[in-house]
């Protein structure tokens, strides 16, 4: 891209010229901040009574709004653990036998453990399972508002299903 600007230039092609100034009709002023542009916008938005943008607070929730959230969330809440977990386990002295024998000594019963395991299946299965509900709708399958509830339902029913049979391991 410089060097078209760069040949435009030596051979007096020059952007100023009043057949090139149609192509920056609405390009703002040099003289301009961006305060005063965006002082601009909202006294014209004023004089035109037009409404600020709607706040998430007007919308009624739905499945598919908070599984996309949820989606989201378990996938930035996985990437980070499993990132945490890589640079503990470079920085940590002592090996994996040693906080594994750790975690035992704490004595904390089966049902604090079956609820732990509970807690890392059900992001890892909700992710996977909703991954590959995206997936089909990558290929253009399953748009109808019906279907994506059914899978949706379909989708939280086999997470949980699946991270009960895992916790139970």
């Amino acid at each position: 891209l410089s060097f078209l600007f760069r040949t435009l230039a030596r051979q007096g092609v020059c952007l100023s010229r009043p057949q090139f100034s149609g192509l920056f009709r609405h390009a703002a002023p040099m003289g301009t901040t961006a305060k005063d542009e965006m002082n601009k916008f909202w006294a014209k938005n004023a004089r035109l009574n037009r409404p600020m943008s709607p706040h998430i607070t007007i919308y009624q929730w739905s499945v598919p709004m908070m599984m996309s959230i949820t989606h989201r969330g378990t996938g930035v809440g996985l990437s980070g653990a499993i990132s945490a977990f890589a640079v503990a386990a470079l920085v940590l002295p002592g090996s994996y036998p040693h906080y594994l024998d750790l975690i035992h000594s704490l004595s904390v019963g089966p049902y604090l453990i079956g609820l732990a395991k509970f807690g890392i299946a059900f992001p890892v299965s909700y992710h996977t399972y909703n991954g590959v509900r995206h997936l089909w709708w990558d290929i253009g399958k399953g748009f109808k508002i019906p279907e994506v509830y059914r899978t949706g339902y379909l989708v939280i029913t086999l997470s949980i299903i699946t991270s009960i049979a895992v916790a139970m391991l």
